[in-house]
């Protein structure tokens, strides 16, 4: 027996008491429960974290997190103090487009049971950029990577044909110039 989930890619109409686009960067130790309470401190203020990115640091012991997020502007600032002063946060910062260079990457399979329909789909994935990773006769994954806008963008195209699912990675962010991460 399979169960099929259906999910949409439409995102709920912002609110105006609601910030998002937000990026954080936190450098923490690689430890067991570090990742929940620093959710914890999210939950609290009642964030949402839209996007979360973790990788080991080139020194193993330490860990990078990325993560996009949104919730009352008024909370922000509050929440960067509080993850500082976790035992196990090294660093955390907000990170913005003029200061970092943020991307991310989605993976979509799309049902393409004509000729017509491929070509039209390879168009749009040509456009942005992106590259076919997988065909077969009835569907195609292709990948999709840059900016947030780009992706949302080329996603928002696909819609027009059958889109069986989508996998994004989450935002990954880099200081620009001299400064760390």
């Amino acid at each position: 027996m399979s169960q099929t989930i259906t999910t949409t890619d439409k995102k709920p109409a912002p609110r105006p008491d609601v910030v998002g686009g937000h990026t954080l960067s936190m450098f923490v130790n690689n430890e067991p429960g570090v990742l929940m309470r620093i959710c914890q401190i999210f939950a609290r203020r009642a964030y949402n974290i839209d996007s979360l990115v973790v990788s080991q640091g080139r020194d193993p012991q330490f860990s990078r997190l990325t993560l996009g997020i949104s919730g009352d502007p008024a909370g922000l600032s509050q929440i960067i103090l509080q993850c500082d002063k976790l035992i196990d946060v090294i660093h955390c910062y907000e990170h913005t487009p003029d200061d970092s260079v943020t991307r991310e990457m989605a993976l979509v399979k799309v049902s393409v049971d004509s000729g017509e329909k491929r070509t039209e789909v390879l168009q749009i994935v040509e456009h942005f950029g992106g590259k076919t990773v997988d065909m077969s006769e009835g569907s195609m994954i292709v990948r999709i990577e840059g900016a947030s806008d780009k992706v949302d963008a080329a996603i928002r195209l696909l819609t027009n044909y059958d889109i069986v699912e989508t996998v994004r990675t989450g935002k990954v962010v880099m200081a620009r110039g001299e400064q760390s991460t």
